[in-house]
């Protein structure tokens, strides 16, 4: 199965490599270097260069360029094990296309391909048969068809539907030259699909006749399939003639330098072997087994950090790109209305000073003092809560409009009696729960919100104007996490050592730039001064944020 995958990738290989140069819109050196290291079995260089050259070309508009990296790079995770990968590229890759373009047809065949057999690795048949029936409908020639039929009826197989996978098999059988490496394929299917249907039917005439074909093919691949089906079927007849066809294959998976084949072969060497022999082909198999475990893991966790650190939602990019135009424009008509804005206000204030400077002045230090803590409270007791029970209508759809009710009924409390200098109460012991709702508030389906350490015992003799301050702080770090930061993964650890508790927030946004605003920076600081604490902030590789609290407990 395994080789047939390659077999597809070889058709495909220089039609994609020279249908490149005509097609895309800009050079694209990534691409072209990402063949180079391909071709040089170099894959875990391939990939990265694979990914970004589709970069590139998103940023080109080149759409089929995205397409044609993807399939690529779904070549790669499912040749290095990595069939959950594999689906997924390969899926993105569909996103791309044109079916109605019968130009990339070539492409969205092998695509499909790639599907089916991932899906098959998965033990997920009848999605495989799905679309291995998409990539027959896309075949144009032969030798794409012939290898789509061939794994349709694999799977057949494997469903033990031995007849579907019968007319399938018998249908290549007539469609090829009876000298030809897929007249041999098919024929040794037919024949153990016959022995798997009856298992006293004699396939070996078959079995031998398709590996005569495949030697004067010089077919290794094909040898190492017909050597495997030979020593499968003499396991239970002779002992001796399944170990020297076992011997035979594994000659063949070395030349091949196929891991998963030789492990296949060193089943069989152990268990037909002579004792004496048996402990070397096991050491062999131990060894071999756990180096290609190791080997695909470590692809597997490369090509995820490659991704991770490369894509960052861009499955709809040229959408995202037009959305982001008509924010921009958005914006900018804010800022001229603002700009209006204040210049009317200005010109009133001038013609307001000019008329009565002295009064003005006095008057002016009391109402602007007046006014920022009224701003404060506002902010701080309505607009963030305001915000906060957005985002929790939101990101719970199933909150209960009884619930909303009572959350709106406290917020209308709130306001109206804005003017009064009353603190949070929390002593019922009810602050753990409330803090821990608040963050959690946040969590939605673009972002996972984790809180740790957060108990009614760390809260134990804390003051009352300390937790006020800080549930203040936190709803304000939530908040403009949740308009500014685009993080997908926000972590909040709450720990008590000795007489101080100490609060980390950390993120993957966008950092310090857009997070926080300076005016909000100095507020949570004026904030946790207060209270005799200390703040930090720090970006990290302008792609995170992480920010420090600590304060006594009392």
């Amino acid at each position: 199965m395994k080789y047939l995958g390659l077999l597809l990738f070889i058709i495909i290989f220089l039609s994609c490599r020279n249908e490149s140069r005509k097609d895309q819109k800009e050079n694209n050196l990534f691409y072209d270097q990402a063949f180079v290291y391909r071709e040089r079995d170099m894959t875990d260089s391939a990939f990265y260069f694979f990914n970004r050259a589709k970069n590139l070309f998103l940023s080109q508009k080149d759409s089929t360029g995205v397409a044609k990296c993807l399939v690529n790079m779904g070549f790669i995770a499912l040749d290095k094990g990595d069939n959950f990968g594999a689906l997924e590229m390969s899926l993105s890759a569909n996103h791309y296309f044109d079916p109605g373009n019968e130009s990339q047809y070539v492409y969205i065949n092998s695509n499909y391909n790639n599907l089916g057999m991932a899906s098959q690795n998965l033990q997920d048949y009848k999605r495989a048969i799905k679309f291995y029936d998409q990539a027959i409908e896309f075949s144009r020639d032969s030798p794409h068809l012939l290898v789509n039929q061939n794994n349709k009826a694999t799977v057949y197989t494997l469903l033990k539907s031995y007849k579907a996978a019968l007319i399938l098999y018998n249908s290549i059988l007539k469609a090829t030259d009876s000298s030809d490496k897929n007249y041999a394929r098919a024929l040794t299917n037919v024949a153990h699909t016959k022995w798997l249907q009856n298992p006293g039917y004699n396939a070996i005439p078959e079995y031998l006749q398709a590996l005569r074909i495949r030697k004067e093919q010089k077919d290794l691949w094909g040898q190492n399939s017909s050597y495997a089906h030979l020593s499968e079927y003499y396991a239970k007849k002779s002992t001796d003639s399944a170990l020297f066809y076992a011997k035979l294959r594994y000659t063949i998976a070395m030349e091949l330098r196929s891991p998963d084949d030789q492990l296949g072969t060193l089943k069989s060497l152990i268990r037909f072997s002579p004792t004496e022999d048996t402990k070397k082909y096991f050491e062999r198999y131990q060894y071999l087994g756990d180096s290609l475990q190791t080997e695909r893991w470590k692809s597997k966790n490369q090509f995820a950090m490659v991704r991770y650190e490369t894509e960052k939602h861009r499955a709809d990019f040229l959408r995202a790109q037009a959305e982001n135009v008509q924010k921009k424009n958005r914006l900018l008509i804010g800022y001229f209305i603002v700009v209006i804005l204040l210049l009317v206000l200005l010109s009133v204030f001038l013609w307001f000073r000019k008329r009565n400077r002295i009064l003005r002045q006095e008057k002016e230090l009391e109402v602007k003092n007046t006014e920022l803590r009224y701003v404060k409270k506002i902010h701080d007791r309505v607009a963030n809560k305001v915000y906060h029970l957005m985002s929790e209508v939101e990101n719970n759809p199933g909150l209960h409009r009884n619930a909303i009710a009572d959350k709106l009924e406290k917020l209308y409390d709130i306001s109206r009696d804005i003017s009064y200098d009353g603190k949070g109460d929390y002593n019922d012991g009810n602050y753990a729960a409330e803090l821990s709702l608040m963050i959690q508030s946040y969590s939605s389906e673009m972002t996972e919100v984790l809180i740790v350490g957060n108990d009614n015992e760390l809260w134990l003799d804390v003051d009352d104007e300390a937790k006020t301050e800080l549930f203040v702080v936190m709803q304000e770090l939530m908040t403009n996490m949740d308009k500014h930061s685009k993080a997908q993964s926000v972590l909040v650890k709450f720990l008590r050592q000795d007489s101080t508790i100490k609060v980390s927030y950390s993120d993957n946004g966008v950092g310090m730039k857009d997070a926080i605003s300076k005016n909000g920076v100095k507020n949570t600081e004026n904030r946790i001064k207060n209270i005799r604490g200390t703040i930090t902030f720090e970006s990290i590789l302008e792609q995170g944020l992480e920010i420090n609290i600590s304060f006594p407990v009392s």
